[in-house]
């Protein structure tokens, strides 16, 4: 079983669990403790996988395995992305667009 740990974010994000793993673990996460890291079901992140979504992911052998910089770096992405979490894409932040009228032909 994994320990999780909550570490405070260098990026000023939420901050991301720390699993308490040994040095030989501690950079790769198969889909079960990836997903456990991520908060979400190993079922969702399977499903992720499927269709080319969700954070980056290799085979080692026949295992799923994930990185777990990526798996950080993908979770950065995803607050960037967020129109929640970055004021510069919240649509209420910026100015009315004109509609433009188009002649009838």
């Amino acid at each position: 079983m994994v320990g999780i740990v909550i570490v405070p974010s260098a990026h000023g994000s939420p901050a991301m669990p720390e699993t308490s793993l040994s040095a030989h673990e501690a950079v790769f996460l198969n889909l079960s403790k990836a997903a456990a890291y991520l908060g979400i079901s190993p079922n969702t992140l399977y499903v992720w996988r499927h269709r080319r979504q969700g954070p980056p992911s290799f085979k080692m052998g026949q295992r799923v395995m994930y990185r777990i910089s990526a798996l950080n770096e993908w979770v950065v992405e995803q607050e960037r992305a967020d129109s929640r979490s970055n004021p510069a894409l919240n649509p209420l932040n910026q100015s009315p667009q004109r509609r433009v009228r188009r002649g009838r032909n």
